[in-house]
């Protein structure tokens, strides 16, 4: 669910990998600039999502839940990898997209 999310938050900071994801994913770069191709990738790996059935809400999130979630991402293992520095007001507004 939160893949496309995530990519949308992180995609100033990949530099060029994103085109890769989008030839990778079927996506003619030819001609693209960044910004074009950024959003090629990111729109596939969503239409991927869609297209094997992966939710695109969480009905059950609520408000007072994103606290728990952010804190946990934030202190998530994997969270000083990601390319673009995050808070937890950044993980809250992440999470609000599902909603």
């Amino acid at each position: 669910m939160m893949l496309p999310i995530v990519m949308e938050y992180n995609q100033d900071a990949t530099g060029d990998k994103f085109k890769y994801i989008a030839e990778a994913m079927g996506v003619d770069t030819t001609g693209m600039d960044q910004a074009a191709y950024r959003k090629a990738a990111i729109d596939a790996v969503r239409q991927l999502s869609v297209d094997v059935g992966i939710p695109t809400k969480l009905e059950k999130l609520k408000e007072e839940d994103l606290e728990f979630l952010a804190q946990s991402a934030a202190a998530d293992a994997c969270a000083p990898g990601n390319p673009k520095e995050a808070s937890v007001e950044d993980f809250k507004a992440l999470f609000r997209k599902i909603m």
